[in-house]
């Protein structure tokens, strides 16, 4: 009798469950057509048809954009710029000229962003482009010239290419050198070779700037820098030249890449070197890869070479 009821009570609990889905779809049939939205008409209708003000995206008058920039809040300057990408504001220009000199990078960058898309009072002789290269030139403040040469990379104007050149070798300061890298990497030049000398920087930070850039590059040439690095005392450079081989499938380099995986002290770069490797397919690479998966004293670099091996 007991398992009777119990059957009978899931049978109940089952059609209370059908009767609940029936509901549903009888609820979604006749569920009221969507609202046109199709744009029509003029004025407010003929860019957002019948979507409500409340939410569609506003526009930045240049007054709000003073204002963001006069308040110095973060997401208020994002917020005003990125909503004022194509208003015309001349006076608006110097004050967010002045942000490409912000201590937060995002404002930084979104200022350039900004100017970058004005069509007067940016580019013309002694106007914001000018004044940055300037910077980058002459300031006395290295904070200032770094600043300078992250603007002149996301202008995306070939006058920076010769700028961020000069400096990425003749800078004395090394945070200078470094943004001057990454700026070439942003314009994709390696300006006429001086990002393949950079590599040499006594800095390893400028070092790694300068091979996080050639990674970017669609035509670096200077392969053979890179390859340079195998030498270089950091051990954090000599890893990142073996993945930027590596990424460019850099086949010419394969002896190179092969003494650093037989012999690199760090076992980082001789793992690095053991992928890159198999990344070049050369099958004459097969008995030393032997050898390294055997006989390797690190065992992620015995992994390596073993996971090479399989793509030979």
């Amino acid at each position: 009798m007991r398992t009777s009821g119990i059957l009978k009570h899931a049978a109940g609990a089952m059609l209370a469950l059908a009767g609940a889905f029936a509901g549903h779809d009888a609820r979604s049939q006749s569920a009221p057509t969507p609202t046109q939205v199709t744009p029509a008409g003029s004025g407010f209708a003929g860019v957002y048809g019948q979507v409500p003000p409340d939410q569609v995206e506003f526009l930045s008058t240049p007054d709000h954009i003073l204002s963001a920039v006069a308040s110095g809040a973060p997401s208020l300057v994002w917020e005003a710029l990125e909503h004022g990408e194509k208003i015309e504001c001349l006076n608006c220009i110097a004050p967010v000229g002045a942000l490409l000199y912000d201590a937060n990078a995002k404002t930084r960058e979104i200022a350039a962003w900004w100017l970058r898309r004005r069509m007067v009072g940016v580019f013309g002789p002694g106007e914001v482009y000018s004044q940055t290269v300037q910077t980058l030139q002459t300031d006395p403040d290295p904070v200032r010239r770094s600043y300078a040469a992250n603007a002149l990379g996301e202008f995306f104007v070939t006058p920076g290419i010769t700028a961020c050149a000069t400096a990425v070798i003749s800078d004395s300061d090394p945070g200078v050198r470094a943004a001057c890298a990454t700026a070439l990497g942003r314009l994709n030049d390696d300006g006429s070779g001086a990002l393949g000398q950079a590599m040499g920087d006594s800095n390893p930070t400028v070092s790694l700037a300068a091979l996080e850039s050639s990674a970017r590059i669609n035509s670096f040439s200077s392969i053979q820098s890179i390859a340079g690095l195998s030498g270089n005392p950091s051990p954090f450079v000599r890893r990142r030249a073996m993945e930027v081989l590596d990424a460019l499938d850099a086949t010419d380099t394969v002896l190179v890449v092969t003494l650093v995986a037989g012999h690199d002290s760090d076992a980082g770069t001789r793992a690095a070197a053991c992928h890159a490797l198999g990344t070049f397919g050369i099958s004459a690479a097969v008995p030393f890869l032997q050898q390294l998966a055997k006989g390797d004293p690190d065992p992620f670099v015995r992994d390596e070479a073993q996971i090479a091996l399989l793509r030979l």
